[in-house]
């Protein structure tokens, strides 16, 4: 076998040899990121309790009539969901809440009963919610950011994915945390725009009267430590 034959051979095995151990090494890459993924969320296990948290969304009116429209209150009735709460690694904290879209119950202090009635079914319809083809709504979060802490009390950055209207959305918002013995207190609020979830915010008398497209929703979430 002549000496450039020879050459030719050993750079093939080369790259054939470097070709397996990249192999390798992708595989156990991949591995070590599921097997990561897989771990379970660190820290105490804590149940929300749904009768002691509330959960409001503000809807503000706009337009150039906007004066003869109103504002609207509205509040989550029925939700459940968990918290793993690490106070040592607050990053490694999550929060997992689900809710019934049916039901937000429109509160509206100061109006006539047959306007939150209206107001109430416009809502659920399938011009807004769509409460009947889209039945849940859901937040997972994706990760924590501890920015300050003092005694008993943290404030944090809550990132995840919310899904509504059968749309899946990553926001962040900032929280703050309180721990009581076996009680824990989530404070907050974000704005969402309802145009990113596919919901055409409402209006009336040719746009003369509308609601804004950024929605706040205010929240007081209490959770009991599991006694598992």
């Amino acid at each position: 076998m002549k000496l450039s034959q020879v050459e030719t051979l050993m750079m093939v095995l080369f790259r054939r040899r470097n070709m397996r151990l990249s192999y390798i090494i992708g595989v156990l890459a991949t591995l070590i990121t599921v097997t990561a993924a897989a771990q379970p969320p660190s820290g105490a296990v804590y149940g929300i309790v749904a009768a002691g948290s509330k959960i409001q969304v503000g809807v503000f009116r706009e337009g150039l009539l906007k004066a003869f429209g109103h504002d609207h209150l509205i509040a989550a009735k029925r939700f459940s969901g968990t918290v793993h709460f690490n106070a040592d690694k607050v990053e490694e904290s999550s929060l997992a809440l689900d809710m019934e879209a049916s039901s937000l119950t429109v509160l509206d202090p100061g109006v006539a009963e047959k306007d939150r009635r209206d107001a109430q079914a416009t809502m659920v319809s399938a011009k807004v919610l769509g409460v009947e083809s889209f039945p849940r709504i859901t937040f997972r979060s994706t990760g924590v950011q501890q920015i300050k802490k003092a005694g008993a009390e943290w404030e944090v950055t809550v990132a995840g994915k919310l899904n509504l209207h059968g749309v899946e959305k990553p926001i962040s918002f900032p929280v703050r945390i309180r721990l009581d013995n076996t009680r824990l207190t989530l404070n907050g609020e974000v704005f969402i725009a309802q145009t990113g979830f596919g919901i055409k915010p409402v209006k009336v008398a040719g746009g003369t009267v509308r609601v804004k497209d950024r929605v706040k929703v205010s929240f007081t979430i209490v959770a009991e430590r599991n006694n598992s």
